[in-house]
């Protein structure tokens, strides 16, 4: 029996239904399924010429790519935001894909624009900021409805660049789309990277500010995030008096909207959310069901808490926590120049700028994810969206939700039953004092046995690669503390050495994005080798997984590693 034109067209809706069910919807650049709420919904620039100027009352510009390239590469892609955006992966073979996602040539249904924000920097507020070398191209809903803003950085001017080019260099466009995947991999939120790709024009940078400029292969990379909104987009209009605070309401409701679609839904919760702050008067009640505002700000500081707790876990240092820098969804947003620990060192701190007072330093980011809080809600506060008592509890909330997290991160990473904070105070004191490099020795760890009857001189062996050079004083301060570490593991119904092992090394990575890796890769590439690109892009997917053959990418840095530009570099890109 032949079907009918209507039981074909019926079949073919139930197919493609199946698809979208299914994920499997594959669609080309030019059929991306645009949005654009940002623009639609906010006040944007009348203007959209790229000269440098204060942009008022504005949420963004309107503005187009105007890198100059010849004859762009594509260097690398990742194929798992590709499946976030439904993109079909033969789209990356196309001849004009790097044109197209350089913005050398516009990408059809695209709608850009450069966001408009400001920021505290180091702790002082810079007044007005934004995106000086990054042009969002707009977002594209994909086929579970979820929404992703695609961005270039490195693309070229937008008003909010001021004496800067709006371009973009190779060297801290690998680190910035190697890093973004690596800490995806990592189970650490952060803004996704589709692809790298090369301009084959020069870009000239002094690295270090010291007068020493020079050329350097330009590059872009295609940030993908949910939303890039920061804490300064909403501090830029609180600052700019009572003509700006209504900005505020709206980004607010748009953020909520879009982004929390959970704080909408508990505001129609018949039952009441309320909780008391540390005050002891009737009035340290805070009800999150009766100002959306006051249950997001509390939602941004605890996923803002929990990303700095998984920092912490990692040993992942940002380098510039400015507030510009403050991603709404507790993301890691504006890779620059962060670095993950070597040697255990709570001063160590990536950034060349940040080194007269270490504001930003590994040890100081929780507090700096509190002070940067504070600084979001005052925001909210001034545009009278929250009160003193709800900003103080987000506040509250935020140093409750750190410590949870960072302690369940620690007990997980030391294989405990429960956290013991005395045993992992003084392991971190110990590697500080020797310096013992941060990921291999909790990766080592695991190794250890629980046998209390272990022959002293056989207790430091499991740690021996990274437990080196120690004289006898501290060999004794070792082989006390991993005796009272095989004494906690090993009471009790606790599990068994291989169990244990398996659930240790599940949370501590083998492989880590170290700066040494980053910057081999970079040396091969500003020669036209990207090979190594994209064997770290292939390693960092699986960090927590032995990968034989790969061991040297966990070996301790060179000598080399600690030279300025690798070990630690500046702002410039």
């Amino acid at each position: 029996m032949e079907s009918s034109p209507a039981s074909e067209t019926d079949s073919l809706g139930e197919e493609v239904q199946s698809q979208i069910r299914g994920g499997k919807i594959k669609r080309k650049l030019e059929e991306f399924n645009w949005d654009h709420s940002f623009v639609k919904e906010l006040p944007g620039d009348p203007r959209s010429d790229v000269i440098s100027r204060k942009v008022f009352h504005a949420c963004y510009s309107k503005v187009s790519p105007s890198v100059q390239v010849d004859d762009p590469q594509l260097v690398a892609w990742s194929d798992s935001v590709a499946e976030l955006l439904d993109l079909h992966p033969k789209e990356f073979e196309r001849l004009d894909f790097p044109l197209l996602l350089s913005g050398a040539k516009p990408l059809p249904g695209a709608m850009p624009y450069a966001q408009c924000y400001g920021g505290h920097q180091f702790g002082r507020w810079a007044g007005q900021l934004g995106d000086g070398r990054a042009i969002t191209l707009g977002e594209v809903l994909n086929s579970k409805g979820e929404r992703w803003e695609l961005q270039l950085k490195g693309a070229g001017r937008t008003p909010y660049s001021r004496f800067s080019d709006g371009l973009a260099v190779l060297r801290s466009s690998i680190r910035e789309f190697l890093c973004s995947e690596a800490m995806h991999c990592l189970g650490i939120p952060t803004t996704r990277a589709l692809c790298l790709l090369t301009t084959g024009q020069g870009v000239i940078r002094d690295m270090f500010y010291d007068g020493n400029a020079k050329e350097e292969p330009g590059a872009i990379v295609c940030r993908v995030s949910q939303s890039f909104l920061r804490f300064g987009s909403y501090q830029i209009h609180a600052s700019r008096g009572e003509e700006d605070l209504e900005i505020v309401g709206k980004l607010a409701d748009y953020a909520i909207r879009d982004h929390f679609p959970c704080i909408e839904k508990s505001m129609n919760r018949s039952d009441g959310l309320s909780f008391k702050t540390g005050d002891d008067d009737d009035d340290s009640v805070v009800d999150l069901t009766s100002n959306k505002y006051a249950a997001w700000v509390v939602e941004v500081a605890e996923r803002t808490a929990t990303l700095f707790a998984r920092w912490q876990g990692v040993g992942f240092t940002h380098g510039v926590l400015n507030t510009d820098n403050m991603s709404i969804l507790g993301q890691t947003i504006d890779y620059g120049p962060f670095g993950f620990l070597d040697a255990f060192d709570p001063s160590y701190t990536p950034n060349t700028t940040d080194l007269p007072g270490r504001r930003y330093c590994f040890a100081n980011q929780p507090d700096i994810g509190l002070w940067n809080i504070a600084q979001f809600a005052e925001a909210l506060a001034a545009a009278q969206l929250v009160n003193e008592k709800e900003a103080n509890y987000a506040m509250e909330r935020y140093g409750d939700k750190f410590m949870d997290e960072y302690e369940a991160i620690m007990t997980k990473k030391l294989g405990l039953s429960k956290y013991n904070k005395e045993m992992i105070s003084k392991l971190l004191n110990n590697m500080a004092v020797d310096k013992v490099d941060y990921t291999n020795f909790f990766r080592l760890l695991s190794n250890v046995k629980a046998d209390p009857n272990t022959p002293e001189d056989e207790l430091l062996k499991p740690l021996k690669a990274a437990v080196l050079d120690i004289g006898k004083e501290r060999k004794e301060e070792w082989i006390k503390w991993v005796r009272g570490y095989i004494h906690e593991v090993s009471g009790g119904d606790t599990p068994s050495d291989e169990e244990r092992k398996a659930r240790m090394d599940s949370v501590n990575p083998k492989y880590i994005l170290r700066n040494y890796l980053c910057q081999s890769a970079i040396d091969a590439a500003e020669q036209g080798d990207f090979s190594e690109v994209n064997n770290l892009l292939r390693l960092m997917k699986r960090p927590y997984e032995e990968q034989p053959g790969m061991e040297k990418y966990a070996r301790l840095p060179p000598a080399w590693a600690y030279r300025p530009g690798v070990c630690m570099l500046s702002c410039s890109s």
